[in-house]
Order: C-alpha cells, then sequence, then structure tokens
C-alpha cells in the first residue's frame, strides 16, 4: 500500500478541524445551557505559560493551513488573530476547510526527501518533506487541538474521547 503524501495530510487535518468544529458548537451549547460568560471558555488556560483557547484554536487553524501549503508549494491564506467569540472562531475554522478543499492530490508533490523550510522568527528550519510532515507539522497540529479539547473539557464541558475521535469510518 502506497499513501500519498496528500493522503497523510489533507484528509487528517480536515477531520481535525471538523471535530475542533463540533468541540465549539458544544461549547456554543454549554455557554447558553449554563450562562457562563464565553470569556471564561475563550480565556481559559491549563497553565499560566500557555496559550488561551482561542490562541490553541488560532493555531490549529494555522498549522492546518501552513502545512498543506508548504507541502503544495504556495502561500496559505492569511488570516489576522482577532477572533472575539467561539461564533468567529468557528468561521475561522470554516475559512481554514474551505482552503485545504482547494488543494487536490496533484499539487502535493510525493518527493519525500524535498526541502521544506520552516521560517520561524528565531530564523529558518530546513526539513525533508517527510520529516516536516511526520515530525512537525502533524505532532504540531495535534498537540493544538489535544490542547483546545483538554481546555474546554477543564471549564466543564460534557465531552469526551469519543468527541475528539469524531465520526468513526
Amino acid at each position: 500500500m502506497s499513501l500519498s503524501f496528500y493522503d497523510a495530510s489533507v484528509p487528517a487535518l480536515r477531520r481535525g478541524l471538523l471535530v475542533l468544529d463540533n468541540l465549539l458548537a458544544k461549547a456554543e451549547a454549554h455557554v447558553a445551557e449554563t450562562g457562563i460568560d464565553p470569556a471564561t471558555l475563550l480565556n481559559a488556560r491549563i497553565a499560566p505559560d500557555m496559550h488561551p483557547l482561542t490562541r490553541q484554536v488560532q493555531m490549529v487553524s494555522d498549522n492546518a493551513k501552513g502545512a498543506v501549503a508548504r507541502l503544495a508549494g504556495i502561500v496559505p491564506p492569511a488570516m489576522a488573530d482577532e477572533e472575539q467569540s467561539l461564533g468567529e472562531l468557528r468561521q475561522r475554522i470554516a475559512r481554514t476547510i474551505a482552503f485545504l478543499d482547494t488543494v487536490q492530490p496533484a499539487d502535493i508533490s510525493d518527493d519525500a526527501g524535498r526541502t521544506i523550510v520552516l521560517k520561524l522568527p528565531s530564523g529558518e528550519v530546513p526539513f525533508t518533506a517527510q520529516t516536516y510532515l511526520l515530525g512537525f507539522a502533524l505532532p504540531n497540529f495535534y498537540f493544538h487541538l489535544t490542547t483546545a479539547y483538554d481546555l474546554l473539557r477543564q471549564q466543564g464541558l460534557a465531552i469526551g474521547k469519543r468527541d475528539f475521535i469524531g465520526q468513526l469510518g
């Protein structure tokens, strides 16, 4: 069985974004049912030196669109980090999914040894495409997705593993 870079990235990232959208929909329902201030959820942190929920969601989006864009050799859409509500975060997820949907399997090379350069404030980090996807992009995406899930769970949402795993099959 061969697995293309497209198949190893776009469907998994898209599915994770749909899971996050479902979690945020449950957060909206939780706010409506309990009367909790949405800012309590949006600003929740696991630890003082970690980003709050809002930034975790933005980073899930950034990681998904950035990974796919780097793999396809295109520029990802710019999204200002200005979301102030659960609804606005869900709109950002929808825009990210819409971008992923524009990328086709033929747009992503299966050359595992090609160079992908990650540009960080501290400098550039070169990866092979395989190391970038499997050793950085996917783990980083799931780190922020898991952290968003954990923050919502910590704040009392009735969510569980099935909500994180998503629809089976």
